[in-house]
């Protein structure tokens, strides 16, 4: 248990440039205006010190850290910290009895931080529920990753959310200007001189993670010798050397999102079907299966018998890929997402599925009309297993006769549509239609 946990630490030169530098006030606070700018609901419940049970949601860097710690110097309350990776239900319990005490004994309040807190499984989620709802502690979390997914609806429904948006170069900018000017917690104090292409530099492969943009910042601050005259010089090549590589958030919830926004390119037909598989498995390190098989499951769902080859090509590019692997197969795997692509669309497979579903919940069960029953055995004839027509054997290979059970006999559960081949096919429904 960490209580009181964001104090000054004893030996601040101990600490990280980014923990040092992490802001104590709002005004200091930087980016999130659209929750703690002037005026704003969470800002005037942290200076009011009325918070109530709160969800900030966002990716790494973003400040949701940082707003507790804002809160935690701003609130009567006890503040008490936890991480969820290390806390136990134990933990949990030992914060909520306490609070129960300070409260009826002092009337104090307590705030429960919970860092990671899509880390909790459901029952220790559970563990929280009745101080929360009674008002023993006041909850907040703090998440990387969808709260939608990974928090108890019920704790969802207790608390407000407030998503915290990606921040920005300028905002990594801002932090490190202010870190090279600020002799007591940043760099000032250091004889520095920084290009600014340098800090460019960081800040764009920073990608809106002020944490490791100031990170970055001291380790080239750190590490690079001084010149004669004692000043350290942080030029473009020291900035290339502290920070190489932009880090692109791809959590569970991130992932989903690729891939939701691959299938609907393929269903709009847009070629940006290509830039999300290639973002993905080339950006996030996805793996190329998981959209061979949504373009399987798309050729079939989005396509049909528009352009039956566009199952073909979307198979052909999974064989392609078990046998030469990536990215070998890259080039097959694009040629099968633009063929569906350009394919011609058409759901009718899709709400055939569905209609012939639901018919299915219509009845209790189905009784296969008698003339449609297996007739080779001896003593079929008399169980009056007959009466079947073969379509050969009449004009046009069809002969119109009950196929469903009578309760829904009748029934279409596939309408083609008129886009590419399945216009082909419309007209010999309609053909079939006539001749009934």
């Amino acid at each position: 248990m960490d209580l009181f946990s964001f104090q000054q630490d004893a030996n601040p030169g101990a600490r990280l440039l980014a923990d040092r530098m992490r802001p104590t006030t709002l005004d200091e606070y930087i980016g999130q205006e659209h929750i703690v700018g002037p005026g704003k609901l969470l800002r005037r419940a942290i200076e009011a010190d009325q918070v109530s049970s709160i969800l900030l949601y966002g990716p790494p860097g973003c400040g949701k850290t940082t707003l507790a710690h804002i809160i935690s110097q701003h609130t009567q309350a006890d503040f008490v910290r936890l991480n969820a990776v290390d806390a136990s239900v134990k933990d949990v319990r030992e914060v909520i009895d306490q609070a129960q005490t300070n409260k009826s004994m002092y009337g104090t309040k307590t705030i429960l931080f919970l860092d990671e807190v899509h880390r909790f499984n459901s029952s220790r989620q559970d563990a929280l529920l009745p101080a929360v709802e009674k008002g023993t502690i006041i909850f907040i979390g703090a998440t990387t990753e969808n709260p939608f997914h990974y928090v108890n609806g019920a704790l969802m429904s207790r608390s407000t959310l407030f998503q915290l948006h990606p921040l920005t170069k300028e905002h990594s900018m801002l932090a490190m200007k202010r870190a090279l000017q600020d002799p007591d917690k940043g760099l000032g104090f250091m004889n520095l001189k920084v290009d600014e292409e340098a800090l460019d530099h960081i800040a764009t492969m920073a990608n809106g993670d002020i944490r490791r943009a100031l990170n970055a910042l001291e380790l080239a601050a750190l590490t690079t010798p001084p010149e004669a005259d004692g000043t350290v010089h942080i030029t473009l090549e020291v900035a290339e050397e502290s920070i190489r590589r932009p880090i692109v958030r791809a959590d569970e919830s991130t992932q989903y999102d690729v891939l939701s926004a691959f299938h609907k390119s393929i269903r709009g037909s847009s070629d940006a079907a290509l830039f999300w598989f290639l973002y993905a498995v080339e950006k996030l390190g996805m793996d190329p299966m998981v959209f061979i098989r949504r373009l399987i499951a798309a050729s079939s769902e989005d396509i049909g018998l528009a352009n039956p080859q566009a199952m073909v090509q979307a198979v052909s590019a999974l064989d392609a890929y078990r046998n030469n692997g990536w990215p070998e197969a890259k080039l097959n795997i694009a040629q099968a997402i633009l063929f569906a692509v350009e394919s011609p669309k058409s759901n009718r497979v899709y709400t055939a599925i569905s209609n012939a579903m639901s018919a299915m919940d219509e009845i209790k069960s189905a009784e296969v009309p008698l003339h449609l029953r297996d007739t080779h055995y001896k003593g079929a004839v008399k169980l009056g297993h007959e009466g079947y027509k073969y379509p050969h054997n009449y004009p046009g290979h069809y002969v119109k006769q009950d196929y469903l059970p009578k309760e829904i006999a009748g029934r279409v559960f596939y309408e083609a549509s008129e886009q590419g081949n399945e216009a082909k096919i419309r007209h010999n429904q309609q053909l079939r239609k006539d001749q009934s």
